[in-house]
């Protein structure tokens, strides 16, 4: 029979290389259809979005638009004009533009710059970065514009998923050394949490397929990070409840399956609200935070399927060996281990359950007071923490031409109504020159070039009152316009998504506390957590890092994922809870039992998540930067805050009533099956004595 049972292991590995050979080719594939277009960013129902889709269809293609900036702080020399004309007209002579570039001199004379638009590359992104890439080595000056800032985003997303795949992969591995203190059992979650990954892309491809949805370098990065910080958790708690279950257990499958049945439904459960926290985002009509939400889901399911089939049966297969030196001996008695951080912890919110309850809320009050001092919308220039050439040609137009747009607005409008279109741009407040550009497919394309910089005050003006004068049926586009709708866009999905967020979890929370308070408690908890990472935020960004804005979608994005992070931690310790008031304590005594047991093991999966999602501040972009920041300080907060201290004086003070209007609330606890395996966490008592300072 022992024999049978271990064959189990070995044929569940054997069914997971077979998957694994079979969608290597899709998982492959997801790098080819990996987006980083404005469009893949952009708001599905924005005028800009519109310009971008008709630009495609126009003859051509999208054009590429590109700035050359030639510059010297003393004056431009007659050497350095006759060099640019020269320089001009080779890139003139060696690819198709959509007219002849002009010179346009600053008034100071140091600066001078020619407009340059190709359709050649058309919408092959591959094309345009190979057209910029000429460009730069036919010129001597720098190369901005749209087109040159999207090849160097391209490279930089591109540049990402290596280092963020090894940093993130080291981060784990050495937090799992110092947690299990073996030299072999870290290996096996960081083996699995891989597949996992290799899994969630071929899965994320085909969705792509089937369902075309956005895939950008960000949400890949995102679901890579979900896939290794949320797997190592319910690794965590696995291997701790499987290890408790070795001491009972003579055989590793039986201990195994003993340990499946504890922390299985509760992992599931977990998983299941945070998967259906990130689908909330498909409410969201900004293509990059929609396209994130299944992504996201993909990533938390994949490791969820790994962790509970692939993990299990590479622990069985190598049986008690994988933890030494510190083997699990059958029969084996725990040395009483000494008082723990979190029994001193709970024993002071079990004192003073009222004081500690208001001295932590205000703690949070007070730190949710640093959004007021978070950096304003982000710019584009601003979305690199080291600027490469295009950012630098902007900065140096922003400087040179104080009083003049330097990137025109695209508007675009039925052919028959072009040129009372040009007429009212070109009676419109803000706008300098109006020039009519290619038509098409009954379209027709408007370059207007406003009087103020790029993403000032007066330039956003211009652009709604162009939209105000120019009626349905014409969209304004272009960067500028681009950035304007994506801040509007994040505005209006906060409204939409936040509170479909809320209501999901509190429903999932409800029918699996079978309470109402304890619930809301949980919740009320994950949003101040979210305010108060947020406002800490609010305190570095500029201070500490340098960030000169903010991103419009960084408060949607890290509440989605803190609200679904921060719960799945808090089905844990509310599930041990209900399970302790089953057999008979009271709430008070429960919730001290509950953190005395879970605080080690989530304390430790805590950490490794918080720690991935830090992995994300040293990307050289502002966006994934900011995100990381606030969701692993978020984490952080959540860990050692909330559910220490907060949660546990709520349930003190509440007693009965913190599971109104279940039975609990009412009646003795008397364990009657209520819950059965489901209300275990999983973590058991060897929770506490993971290595992490606890």
């Amino acid at each position: 029979m022992d024999g049978r049972k271990r064959a189990v292991g070995w044929g569940v590995l054997a069914l997971w290389v077979v998957l694994l050979a079979l969608v290597a080719p899709l998982a492959g594939g997801l790098g080819e259809v990996q987006r980083d277009r404005a469009v893949d960013y952009l708001p599905a129902s924005a005028d800009s979005t519109q310009v971008a889709k008709i630009a495609e269809q126009m003859p051509g293609g999208d054009s590429t638009d590109l700035v050359l900036v030639y510059h010297r702080e003393g004056g431009l020399t007659a050497g350095d004009r006759a060099t640019a004309a020269r320089e001009v007209a080779a890139v003139a002579a060696g690819h198709p533009l959509t007219s002849a570039p002009r010179p346009v001199p600053s008034q100071d004379g140091t600066t001078l710059l020619y407009a340059v638009s190709s359709t050649g590359p058309g919408t092959d992104e591959v094309a345009r970065d190979v057209f910029v890439r000429e460009v730069r080595e036919k010129v001597s000056g720098w190369v901005g514009g749209p087109g040159a800032l999207a090849t160097d985003a391209s490279e930089v997303y591109g540049s990402l998923d290596g280092p963020l795949l090894y940093t993130t992969v080291a981060v784990v591995a050495v937090l799992l050394i110092v947690i299990y203190r073996s030299p072999f059992l870290w290996l096996v979650p960081l083996a699995v949490a891989g597949a996992a990954d290799y899994l969630s892309m071929a899965v994320t491809y085909v969705l792509h397929q089937g369902f075309d949805i956005s895939v950008s370098g960000q949400s890949t990065g995102v679901m890579t990070i979900l896939v290794f910080g949320a797997g190592t958790d319910y690794a965590l708690l696995l291997v701790s409840r499987y290890r408790e279950e070795l001491r009972r257990v003579e055989r590793p499958y039986d201990a195994m399956a003993a340990a499946l049945r504890g922390c299985g439904p509760a992992v599931l459960a977990s998983s299941g609200t945070v998967a259906l926290g990130m689908l909330c985002l498909l409410a969201a009509d900004m293509n990059s935070s929609r396209g994130m939400g299944p992504t996201a889901a993909v990533g938390v399911l994949c490791a969820l399927v790994a962790m509970l089939t692939l993990l299990p049966a590479l622990l069985v297969v190598l049986g008690r060996r994988v933890f030494w030196p510190l083997v699990p001996a059958y029969g084996s008695q725990v040395k009483a281990a000494r008082r723990s951080l979190f029994t001193a912890m709970g024993s002071t919110a079990g004192r003073r359950p009222l004081p500690v309850l208001f001295a932590g809320a205000a703690a949070l009050a007070a730190l949710a007071l640093g959004v007021l001092n978070l950096p304003g919308e982000l710019k584009q220039e601003d979305s690199f923490s080291t600027a490469p050439e295009a950012v630098t040609a902007m900065k140096t137009l922003a400087a040179a031409y104080p009083q003049m747009g330097t990137q025109p607005v695209t508007v675009v409008a039925r052919e028959a109504d072009a040129a009372s279109v040009v007429e009212r741009a070109r009676g419109t407040e803000g706008v300098a020159r109006v020039e009519r550009g290619r038509s098409g497919g009954g379209w027709s394309e408007i370059s207007v070039v406003v009087a103020f910089p790029p993403q000032s005050a007066g330039e956003t003006a211009t652009i709604r009152k162009l939209r105000s004068v120019l009626g349905e049926g014409v969209y304004v586009g272009g960067p500028s316009a681009e950035q304007l709708d994506m801040a509007d866009t994040s505005a209006r999905d906060r409204k939409v998504v936040v509170p479909l967020v809320l209501v999901v979890v509190l429903i999932v929370l409800i029918v699996l506390l079978r309470s109402l308070v304890a619930p809301l408690i949980l919740v009320a908890a994950v949003v101040a957590v979210w305010g108060a990472a947020l406002g800490i935020g609010g305190l570095v960004f500029g201070r500490l890092f340098g960030f000169e804005g903010t991103d419009p979608g960084l408060a949607l994005l890290s509440f989605v994922f803190l609200v679904a992070l921060g719960v799945d931690y808090g089905i844990f310790v509310m599930h041990r809870m209900r399970e302790e008031c089953l057999g008979g304590l009271e709430p008070g005594p429960a919730a001290l039992a509950a953190l005395r047991t879970t605080g080690g093991v989530i304390a430790s999966a805590g950490l490794v998540l918080a720690a991935t999602f830090a992995v994300l501040v040293n990307m050289p972009m502002v966006q994934l930067a900011e995100l990381g920041f606030v969701i692993a300080v978020g984490v952080l907060l959540d860990t050692f805050l909330v559910r220490t201290y907060l949660v546990t004086s709520a349930s003190v003070v509440l007693g009965r009533r913190v599971w109104w209007p279940g039975a609990l609330a009412k009646t003795p606890a008397v364990r009657d099956g209520d819950v059965g395996d489901a209300g275990d966490s999983g973590d058991g008592s060897e929770a506490e004595r993971l290595p992490v300072g606890v």
